[in-house]
């Protein structure tokens, strides 16, 4: 740590001291350590050494001399103390002159004094001043500590911070929001975090006053305009928290003290981070089970719940949509996959989730409508707010907005989404979500993957669930259908899927074409394909009728008829 120069000459055997050159440097130059050198230096001399010598042959050898004070500047010494039984006239003009072109401290002693004395005297001061500021930051870390511990905010951390070591401290989240900030220019955070047009340079081996200390190996410098300050990276619980800014006048100030003190500030910070996550963390599992209960399992909403709900900060008295929704992947995405290792113990369902609940948010705000969102093995609850006119709308909208973002960070995921409006007052939360639930099970059934559902769009397939399987009923529908399955099995082709498309464009070519993503010539070869195998006229509206409620009753009834024609023909 070292003691400040203009302190260590305070000892008794330095009394006598005279200062040549460098004497405004007294108060800002350390003394970590005392060494007696003479003639030649070599590598002995450590930086922020007070080197003492009698410079016997300063006179008789100039050139020797020279190269010898030279070479003591060179090393980082603090100081050299010459002693001399005539003073001024023994130091060499031409040496005198070196020192001052490099800012460097020349003493003189007195002939008689004791070379020993000034290294015990001195040792001894350097001693009790580190164990001083040991003990200084030893307070510092437990005093941090017990801020932190009484939910003390992070701009009390850095005031605390600020005054023990006087230098310009700040908090940057990992967002690049500052948290904190104690007389740090805000305009050079700005220009590290790209927020203005300053020039910045990153470099790459960080000027400090020496690597003995571990934070220095972790430390970025940035140099933004003609200031320079510095970073430390906030990590808990594997996971990088924000950054620690600070901006000393020179290099020389981060010194033994000043890490240690950013060392704690930095612990401190981090165990911040951790209390504030871990709140953040309970905050939205009681809200995740507040939701799911609303779901699945309240049917009826008391005062108990409400009041709950509005702890949570919800307002169960608005009117809600219910959205469920479930996905698919066509590969496991990259961002995912970087999550994942980025952050240990974390899936790749809570990675989505997380992107799920971001653009949850995001469209949330843009649209001014409150939300209530959860997530369960893979399937998203959404309660939305609505009006009573125009829901449809005001849901499409949203939905939009959350897919075209999501798209845009985790390609290869496809969503299908159900649906429920319930009105009847306070029950609406648990009919909504069955509502929606059914919505998205019957068109996940019926139709590939993707698409939303709105319950009010389900009577006719759900009409279709209530018939009873009799035996008549079951072989006409296998009659039906069976030979199209049989040959979508063998030519690998898709002539169900064709014709149900055909059926929700009202039997129009062009845009069922387009649609299928298939040129007008293959579609027609298709419908006639169609035609061949089942001996139905697609044009005959009770063919088509017949087709369309053949495969609607496969596609519900499927795993319910258990008539073995029909189960040879469906588990293909």
């Amino acid at each position: 740590m070292g003691l400040r120069l203009e302190e260590l000459m305070n000892i008794p055997s330095l009394q006598d001291v005279h200062v040549i050159t460098g004497e405004s440097l007294l108060e800002t130059k350390k003394v970590e350590w005392v060494s007696i050198v003479e003639l030649p230096v070599q590598n002995f001399i450590r930086k922020h050494e007070l080197v003492l010598s009698a410079a016997t042959n300063f006179n008789q050898d100039p050139n020797s001399s020279y190269q010898f004070v030279s070479d003591i500047i060179q090393s980082g010494a603090t100081a050299l103390a010459i002693a001399t039984d005539n003073r001024i006239e023994t130091i060499p003009q031409r040496i005198i002159d070196l020192a001052n072109e490099n800012h460097f401290i020349l003493l003189l002693l007195n002939w008689k004094t004791n070379f020993s004395d000034i290294v015990q005297e001195s040792l001894q001061a350097i001693n009790e001043n580190n164990e001083k500021r040991r003990k200084k930051t030893e307070h510092l870390r437990i005093r941090l500590m017990d801020q932190v511990l009484n939910n003390s905010s992070l701009e009390t951390l850095m005031e605390i911070l600020y005054k023990e070591i006087n230098i310009p401290v700040a908090i940057s989240d990992e967002e690049k929001q500052i948290r904190a900030n104690y007389d740090f220019d805000q305009e050079i955070i700005d220009a590290i975090n790209q927020f203005n047009d300053l020039p910045v340079h990153l470099m790459e081996s960080p000027v400090v006053p020496s690597s003995d200390h571990p934070l220095y190996q972790h430390i970025n410098q940035y140099v933004v305009g003609d200031q320079t300050c510095y970073e430390l990276t906030i990590f808990s619980n594997h996971k990088k928290q924000g950054y620690l800014l600070f901006m000393p006048d020179s290099p020389d100030e981060l010194d033994w003290f000043v890490m240690h003190a950013l060392e704690h500030g930095l612990t401190a910070c981090a165990l911040y981070f951790l209390t504030e996550n871990a709140i953040e963390m309970t905050e939205i599992r009681l809200k995740d089970n507040f939701v799911m209960q609303l779901a699945k399992d309240i049917e009826h909403i008391d005062a108990k719940v409400l009041s709950k709900g509005s702890l949570l900060g919800y307002d169960l008295s608005l009117q809600y949509a219910c959205i469920v929704g479930d996905f698919t992947t066509d590969h496991y995405p990259e961002t995912l996959r970087y999550e994942e290792k980025d952050q240990p113990g974390h899936s790749s369902l809570h990675s989505l989730n997380y992107y799920i609940q971001k653009e949850i948010t995001y469209a949330e705000q843009q649209l001014n409508r409150r939300t209530m969102s959860s997530f369960e093995e893979g399937e998203v609850v959404i309660f939305l707010e609505i009006d009573e006119e125009g829901h449809q709308k005001t849901i499409s909208h949203f939905l939009d907005m959350i897919e075209r973002r999501l798209h845009d960070q985790l390609a290869g995921i496809t969503f299908a989404w159900g649906i429920g409006i319930h009105n009847q007052g306070l029950q609406s939360f648990f009919k909504s979500y069955q509502e929606a639930r059914t919505a998205l099970d019957l068109h996940v059934e019926q139709s590939t993957f993707g698409g939303r559902t709105f319950f009010e769009e389900t009577k006719l397939n759900r009409l279709l669930l209530s018939i009873e399987g009799t035996d008549a009923l079951i072989t006409i529908v296998n009659d039906t259908i069976r030979p199209l399955l049989d040959y979508d099995r063998k030519k690998k082709s898709d002539l169900i899927h064709t014709f149900m498309t055909y059926q929700t464009f009202k039997g129009n070519v062009s845009q069922t074409a387009r649609a299928l993503f298939l040129h007008r010539q293959t579609l027609l070869y298709r419908l006639k394909r169609i035609e061949s195998l089942t001996g139905l006229t697609l044009v005959d509206s009770d063919d088509s009728f017949l087709l369309e409620m053949s495969i609607r009753l496969w596609q519900l009834k499927n795993g319910e008829w258990n008539e073995t024609e029909v189960r040879s023909s469906t588990d293909i």
